[in-house]
């Protein structure tokens, strides 16, 4: 005879596989959003730039870089927009980006200071890239969620923005913004060596000489491995002008909140080889709901992917 399961004890038993199972589902299906807008102080940008650093640094994060890709510049809907990007690692950012292929490409977060000005007003705006959105969109095992809340903890947290609806953890590990378009896996590889340290010897200097309008911002070697991130600041020479910093966000950063984290852009050597993420996925995982076509669309930048890589290219191959 089969004894049935009922009453009290089975009802709670299926109430916590539930909760369990329920709560998992739920952590999978939250949507993430690309960058976090942590507070919009008063103050003017080099001292909110001081205190930002500052609050970083009490709070576990080495700085390991920053640069002002513009000032003053103009963007759309006649607002001038300055900008300080500020590089950031951490013990278990590195040790995340460790555990898998091309995960060096998430040893450094960027935390800005950007400056709006217009006819209304003046604001300035803090924000970080979202550890737990590039964890997805860079195939890491772990989602960074702590990082995100010590970063959160440090800086503050108003409000998570860069696309509508955002995109959940599954989205992002195989996202691409259209058919026919790179994945994250799809690296172009920029220069190849006979060893790492040569790699890594000709990118400094590559870097150093200003190949193709490029500068060094950040070098980050991952511990007990041969890799090392770099952040590479464009700024678009007269012969490569669509791949500058200035180029690009000037006609696709439009809206209220700057999402100032898409940048530097970054090459990583692994091993021998130099890699960069194709300005495709780069560009898109940042600003995902960007119009193809139309005003302040991928149209604008048509020329960016090519000249971007060629500008990386011309540093790693000095």
């Amino acid at each position: 005879m089969t004894r049935q399961r009922t009453g009290w004890g089975y009802g709670l038993l299926a109430s916590l596989l539930l909760a369990v199972f329920g709560s998992s589902q739920a952590h999978a299906a939250e949507r993430l959003k690309p960058f976090v807008l942590a507070a919009t102080p008063s103050g003017d940008l080099p001292q909110v730039v001081a205190t930002v650093k500052q609050a970083l640094s009490d709070h576990g994060f080495t700085i390991v870089g920053s640069y002002a890709p513009y000032a003053n510049a103009a963007f759309p809907g006649g607002e001038r927009v300055s900008a300080q990007i500020i590089g950031v690692t951490s013990p278990a950012l590195q040790q995340a980006a460790m555990q898998t292929e091309f995960g060096g490409f998430a040893a450094v977060q960027r935390v800005t200071v950007t400056e709006v000005k217009s006819q209304a007003a003046s604001r300035v705006q803090i924000a970080f890239t979202n550890p737990s959105y590039m964890a997805g969109a860079y195939r890491l095992k772990d989602d960074l969620a702590q990082v995100t809340a010590q970063l959160e903890k440090a800086l503050g947290m108003k409000e998570a923005y860069g696309s509508r609806k955002g995109l959940t953890a599954k989205d992002l590990s195989h996202y691409h913004y259209k058919m026919f378009m790179p994945y994250f896996t799809d690296a172009d590889k920029l220069a190849q060596y006979d060893t790492y340290e040569q790699a890594v010897s000709a990118v400094q200097a590559g870097l150093a000489a200003h190949r193709g309008g490029t500068s060094a911002v950040y070098q980050v070697a991952l511990p007990g491995k041969q890799e090392t991130l770099f952040g590479v600041a464009l700024s678009g020479p007269a012969d490569n002008a669509c791949s500058g910093d200035q180029h690009i966000m000037s006609r696709i950063d439009f809206q209220p909140v700057k999402s100032s984290g898409h940048l530097p852009y970054e090459m990583l050597v692994v091993g021998t080889t130099v890699y960069a993420l194709p300005a495709k996925f780069r560009i898109a995982i940042n600003f995902p709901d960007l119009s193809m076509m139309g005003s302040n669309s991928f149209l604008s930048i048509m020329c960016a992917p090519g000249s971007i890589k060629k500008a990386l290219k011309a540093a790693a191959r000095y």
